[in-house]
């Protein structure tokens, strides 16, 4: 009997905390993150979430909404965790949450959220594998562009390129096109305005899978630049000065790139305040702009959920998350995966 004991105290040594019982909460009540409506935000809830129930015996909850009314709640306090601010966005509303005292920025999420003019590398680099040679191995920067509207022709404008510009009625494509007439480039490309979303990504993806030209708009993290292997064309540096005029209503004169954003995961100064160990973890909880492309690629090729992410996520980057948690939460976390 001695004996037996003996191996299971060894086997538990083993195994670690892997059997240990999960910890009560912190909280007597459910973590009520905020749900945004797009896709990174919804996996990043579906992440912190399952972590927070599998890893520290929590109950999670979530509120439907868009960006600004979700903001109210959290100094409301009637939300605990908002995992993507995109603070250059917001910095208005966001300013004036942090000024109340209710609300606490934890950090940065991911620190690269980018935007620009984007065409597949195969076109600067060529791609042995697909047989297809390089057809602009000069293109560097949108200075470039001139020389090369006839591989970017306008199927409708043949003495043109296309440039497909962000979605009509948002912001990205006032400013685009404000680009195309500050670096010279109106009378050589079509500005093409996308009526959706969708249909701006079936346009990059056409072009990928038949190895053709194309030349567009993107921003990231999304599933696009998850999937396909795109390369930003360089602009002139951004400079604050250059972005207002930009924004404004005058024509601009110059123009430069998209701002880099830092996305950062904001809190409510009451569970901040009541959960202190959770908030440790979130503080902790950093990715990246390629990563969260990646797991949006999966969901597209995968006609995937976001909890079904959050799982792939958890099963295969082992070595991003367990440096969010302490060693018992890891092995609790991985222990639970089905």
């Amino acid at each position: 009997m001695k004996r037996v004991q003996l191996g299971l105290i060894a086997l538990a040594l083993t195994l670690g905390v892997a059997f240990a019982q999960v910890p009560e909460c912190e909280l007597d009540r459910p973590v009520v993150f905020a749900g945004l409506d797009w896709d990174s935000a919804r996996i990043h809830n579906a992440i912190a979430a399952y972590i927070l129930e599998h890893g520290y015996g929590c109950q999670t909850d979530s509120i439907p909404g868009s960006t600004i009314p979700l903001v109210q709640g959290l100094i409301r306090g009637d939300l605990d965790v908002m995992m993507e601010v995109w603070v250059d966005n917001i910095k208005e509303t966001w300013d004036k949450a942090l000024a109340t005292g209710r609300v606490v920025d934890l950090g940065v999420n991911f620190p690269d959220a980018i935007q620009g003019w984007f065409v597949p590398r195969y076109v600067i680099e060529g791609d042995p594998e697909r047989g297809i040679a390089p057809m602009a191995p000069d293109l560097r920067s949108v200075q470039d562009l001139p020389r090369y509207k006839t591989l970017f022709t306008d199927p409708e404008s043949p003495d043109k390129g296309r440039f497909y510009n962000c979605i009509l009625g948002w912001a990205c494509e006032v400013i685009n096109t404000k680009k195309l007439e500050a670096y010279g480039l109106s009378d050589d490309y079509t500005n093409f305005r996308p009526g959706t979303g969708a249909a701006l990504a079936a346009a990059i993806a056409s072009a990928y899978e038949r190895g053709k030209p194309i030349l567009a708009y993107y921003w990231g993290p999304t599933w696009v630049l998850g999937k396909y292997d795109l390369v930003m064309l360089e602009e002139p540096p951004f400079t604050q000065e250059c972005w207002d005029e930009l924004n404004s209503e005058r024509r601009p004169q110059t123009a430069c790139a998209y701002p880099v954003i830092k996305v950062t995961v904001g809190v409510s100064k009451d569970f901040a305040d009541q959960a202190p160990t959770l908030v440790e973890f979130l503080k902790r909880y950093e990715t990246s702009n390629q990563l969260v492309s990646e797991l949006l690629a999966f969901m597209q090729d995968n006609d995937a959920e976001v909890e079904e992410a959050a799982i792939h996520f958890l099963k295969n980057y082992t070595d991003v998350w367990t440096q969010w948690v302490p060693a018992e939460v890891a092995a609790r976390v991985q222990a639970s995966l089905p």
